[in-house]
């Protein structure tokens, strides 16, 4: 019995120890927050419409976050020309892709990152028909992007460029809400 007091006692000082400290992340031990303040001006940090967008296009050199804080209005203007160096630089034979984009319109589609969505379409990144209609868990996005950028108008050029051989999830997503796989 007495091993169970020691224990509770043990319990309740460690307890109390822990709701003395603060556990947040504020390094400058000033007072804790009470409450949330929302005013202030907030900076995009990061654009993932359209994975590796960025990680391909944005010119060496040229800070990516530069490329992840601009709003999705001026993206284009400030990014369509350098993604086309670099589209033409990656493939110099590019002509049109296989939704029949050439370089300009196609640059100017991969510079505004942003995820279109369609209420009444299938929900998909491409798959020959549905075009960035969405994006389904399932879809393998940079498949789609390797074959838009190097497959030519059919879809069918330099087919060693136009797969990165990784097929699908490691695990197999779920029927239910919220769709993830489950942790390994």
């Amino acid at each position: 019995m007495r091993t169970l007091k020691n224990i509770k006692l043990i319990t309740v000082v460690l307890v109390g120890a822990m709701a003395a400290v603060s556990c947040n992340d504020n390094d400058n031990n000033d007072t804790a927050v009470t409450s949330l303040d929302f005013s202030g001006t907030y900076v995009q940090q990061d654009q993932m419409g359209r994975p590796a967008i960025n990680t391909v296009f944005v010119a060496s050199g040229q800070p990516k976050d530069d490329f992840n804080a601009t709003i999705p209005s001026e993206m284009g203007a400030k990014y369509q020309s350098v993604f086309k160096t670099r589209l033409l630089a990656l493939n110099g034979s590019y002509t049109t892709n296989a939704l029949k984009l050439d370089a300009d319109a196609f640059t100017g589609v991969l510079a505004t990152d942003v995820l279109g969505v369609s209420t009444t379409k299938t929900t998909t990144f491409f798959d020959g028909t549905n075009v960035l209609t969405g994006r389904a868990l399932g879809d393998d996005v940079i498949d789609t992007e390797l074959l838009l950028i190097f497959g030519g108008p059919t879809g069918g050029s330099n087919p060693g460029l136009t797969k990165d051989n990784v097929n699908k999830n490691d695990k197999d997503f779920t029927v239910a809400f919220p769709y993830l796989a489950t942790a390994w």
